[in-house]
């Protein structure tokens, strides 16, 4: 997984301390974290390729979230960032050279079968888990996270 997917994951909770009235440049969201603002812009417009997040372009404008952080799970985040591909990808590897199986041996592949089984697992509980229970966690970890952004959010 991509660094990518951390980069989005924090933007989205930091959308949300900023408040729904504000819209936020990937410029403004890279510097909070001393991040590269091209490269955080791409996952921001993966963002709102999949409904998360809102755009507008202008002096003004810059990002939003489209819905409520409850409504936005993990594997939201990651499959418009990562894309929606399997994590795994089997390439038969059984089937070449002197050790591929005699004809009529089994079908599957028994790892590509107990990697599917163990990404679809990682996937369920991506989809379990919703953006807002991670900001609840951040602001207990760090109850004064929201206020010191839009602080310096507010000072731009």
């Amino acid at each position: 997984m991509s660094e990518g997917v951390e980069w989005a994951l924090h933007s989205c909770v930091n959308l949300a301390w900023s408040g729904p009235d504000r819209a936020v440049s990937a410029a403004r969201l890279a510097a909070w974290h001393d991040l590269p603002a091209a490269y955080l812009n791409k996952q921001l417009q993966a963002l709102a390729r999949a409904g998360i997040v809102t755009s507008a372009p202008g002096p003004r404008g810059g990002f939003r979230l489209a819905r409520p952080l409850a409504a936005i799970s993990l594997m939201d985040v990651v499959a418009a960032v990562e894309g929606p591909e399997e994590a795994f990808r089997c390439a038969e590897i059984r089937q070449q050279g002197p050790g591929r199986p005699e004809q009529g041996a089994a079908a599957e592949c028994a790892i590509a079968h107990a990697m599917t089984r163990a990404e679809l697992a990682w996937r369920k509980a991506l989809a379990a888990q919703d953006l807002d229970e991670i900001r609840q966690q951040a602001e207990r970890q760090a109850p004064e996270a929201p206020e010191r952004l839009r602080a310096w959010l507010a000072a731009q």
